[in-house]
C-alpha cells in the first residue's frame, strides 16, 4: 500500500472525527436541556485551540515521535469523547423521564476531548511532512492533494450523522390536546442525539490504533536546541509587532473577524432545522447535509485564490472575505426552508462560506510571511492564529450565545423566536452580519497596503 494512500486515509479520518459533531451538537444539547449552553462548547473549544497546541508540538519536538503522539492524543480524545456520549445518553434518559440535566458531566468531558484533538490538526501536518520528506517526495507538490481528502472525510462524517438514525436516542416532544407535553424516545438520526459523540469516538479510536501503524517520524535530537519556546510556539514574543502600526492593525482586525468564526458553526443547524417546527420541509430536516455545501465552496475556493491575490492583491481579498460574511449571515437571515427562493438564499449563504474562511485566512497568513521578519515569522504566524482561532472565534462565540439566547429559546427541541421578543432569527442573524459589515468598512478605510502584482505573481499555493 502506497505511503501517500496512507498519509490519505489519515487526513481523512482526521477531520471525519471533527465533522462528526462540530456542526451539530446544538441540535443535541438543545434537546436534553442544554441548550442555551451551546456556545460554551464552543467557546471551550477556542480556549484550547489558544495553548494546547504548543504544548503538545514540544512534545512532538523533542520526546515522542509524533506518529506516536498523534495516535495517543486521538486514542484519549476518543476515550473522553465517549466518555461524553455516555454522559449524553444518561441526559437523554434524564430529559425523557422529565427531569433536569447538569451540564458538568458532559462538558467536562467534552472540554478534556477538544483539548487532546486540537492539536492533532497541526500533528498529522507534521507527520504527514516528515514521512514524505523521508520518502523523497515534494511536500509542496505532494501534500495538497492529500490534504484535500481531509476536508472530503470531514463532509462525508456530517452526511453520515445527518442520514444515519439509532433507535431509542433521540427526543421528541409533542403537545398534547389537553395542554401536556408529551416527552418520547425515538429512532432519530445521529445529528440530533448523542450517537453523534459515539461516531466521533469511534472515529479517534480508529485513527489512533491507525496512527501507530505509520512511518516512524525519528526525533531531530541534534537540532533540539534550535526549537522553538512555548512563548514563540503561542506566538506570545510576535506581540513586538504590535509597534508597527501596519501590523497592530492587522492583528486586531484579525481578532475582530475572527468573532465570525465559530458563529455559524454553532447555530445554523438549529437555526434550518427550526423550520421544520412548523413546515414539513425536507431541508429543515437535514440541516447538517445543507451546511455540509460550506465545506463544499470551502474546498473549491482555495483553488481561486492563486488568481485573485495576483489580479487584486492582499489587502482586497481580505476585503472579499469580510464582505462575505456579511453575506453568509445576511442570507441566513433573510432565508428560510419554506419556499424555493429561501432555500436558495440558505445555499447562497453556504457557497459564499468558502470566501469568507478561505479567503481571510490564506490571504492573513501570507500577509505575515511577507510583512514579518523571517526569525519572527513562525511566531507571528502563531499570533495570527490566536487572535483569529483563539481569542477572536471564542469571545465571539461567548457573545452570538448571548444575542442567540435573548432573541430565541429552545421549544419542543426546537430553538425558535422568543416569545414576546420582537425579531426572533432574522434579527439575530442581521445584526451579526450588521457587525461584520462595520468590521469590513472600517478596515477599508484605516488598513493600508500596496498591491504589487509582480509579487503576487511569485505566489505559489
Amino acid at each position: 500500500m502506497g505511503i501517500k494512500f496512507r498519509l490519505t486515509v489519515m487526513n481523512f479520518l482526521q477531520f471525519a472525527v471533527w465533522g462528526s459533531y462540530l456542526v451539530c451538537i446544538g441540535n443535541f444539547l438543545g434537546r436534553v436541556g442544554l441548550g442555551d449552553y451551546i456556545a460554551w462548547f464552543y467557546v471551550a473549544q477556542g480556549v484550547v485551540s489558544i495553548f494546547m497546541p504548543a504544548v503538545i508540538g514540544a512534545l512532538a519536538d523533542k520526546l515522542v515521535e509524533p506518529q506516536r503522539l498523534l495516535g495517543i492524543s486521538h486514542l484519549t480524545a476518543a476515550a473522553f469523547m465517549l466518555l461524553a456520549a455516555w454522559f449524553g445518553y444518561e441526559a437523554t434518559m434524564q430529559t425523557a423521564a422529565g427531569l433536569p440535566t447538569a451540564i458538568g458531566p458532559i462538558f467536562a468531558a467534552y472540554c478534556l476531548s477538544v483539548a487532546f484533538y486540537m492539536p492533532t490538526i497541526a500533528l498529522s501536518n507534521t507527520v504527514a511532512f516528515s514521512i514524505l520528506k523521508r520518502k523523497g517526495f515534494d511536500t509542496v507538490k505532494d501534500f495538497p492533494p492529500i490534504r484535500v481528502f481531509g476536508t472530503v472525510g470531514f463532509i462525508a462524517a456530517m452526511w453520515f450523522v445527518n442520514f444515519v438514525g439509532f433507535g431509542g436516542a433521540g427526543i421528541r416532544t409533542e403537545e398534547l390536546a389537553s395542554g401536556e407535553k408529551l416527552v418520547q424516545l425515538m429512532p432519530m438520526a445521529a445529528q440530533f442525539t448523542y450517537m453523534q459523540l459515539v461516531v466521533c469516538g469511534a472515529l479517534g479510536v480508529l485513527l489512533g490504533v491507525y496512527s501507530f501503524t505509520l512511518p516512524h517520524c525519528p526525533l531531530d535530537r541534534s537540532a533540539s536546541t534550535e526549537r522553538k519556546t512555548l512563548a514563540q510556539r503561542l506566538g506570545l514574543d510576535a506581540f513586538v509587532l504590535f509597534k508597527q502600526r501596519k501590523m497592530a492593525l492587522f492583528f486586531v482586525f484579525s481578532m475582530l473577524l475572527g468573532v465570525s468564526l465559530q458563529i455559524t458553526n454553532g447555530y445554523a443547524t438549529p437555526y434550518i432545522n427550526s423550520f421544520a417546527a412548523t413546515s414539513k420541509s425536507w431541508f429543515a430536516e437535514n440541516p447538517t447535509l445543507l451546511v455540509s455545501v460550506s465545506q463544499v465552496s470551502e474546498a473549491l475556493c482555495i483553488l481561486l485564490i492563486p488568481f485573485f491575490l495576483k489580479r487584486f492583491g492582499i489587502k482586497r481579498v481580505m476585503l472579499m472575505a469580510m464582505f462575505a460574511w456579511v453575506l453568509r449571515f445576511g442570507f441566513f437571515g433573510i432565508g428560510s426552508t419554506e419556499t424555493t427562493v429561501g432555500v436558495a438564499l440558505l445555499f447562497l449563504s453556504c457557497i459564499v462560506y468558502g470566501v469568507a474562511f478561505d479567503f481571510f485566512n490564506v490571504s492573513g497568513a501570507l500577509f505575515v510571511e511577507q510583512e514579518a521578519s523571517k526569525p519572527m515569522q513562525a511566531s507571528a504566524q502563531g499570533l495570527f492564529m490566536l487572535m483569529t482561532n483563539g481569542i477572536g472565534a471564542s469571545v465571539g462565540t461567548w457573545i452570538a450565545g448571548k444575542i442567540v439566547n435573548r432573541y430565541c429559546a429552545w421549544e419542543g427541541g426546537y430553538l425558535l423566536a422568543r416569545e414576546g421578543v420582537e425579531g426572533g432569527w432574522t434579527a439575530t442573524w442581521l445584526i451579526f452580519a450588521g457587525y461584520a459589515l462595520v468590521v469590513a468598512v472600517v478596515f477599508a478605510a484605516v488598513f493600508r497596503y500596496r498591491h504589487d502584482p509582480v509579487r503576487m505573481g511569485e505566489v505559489r499555493h
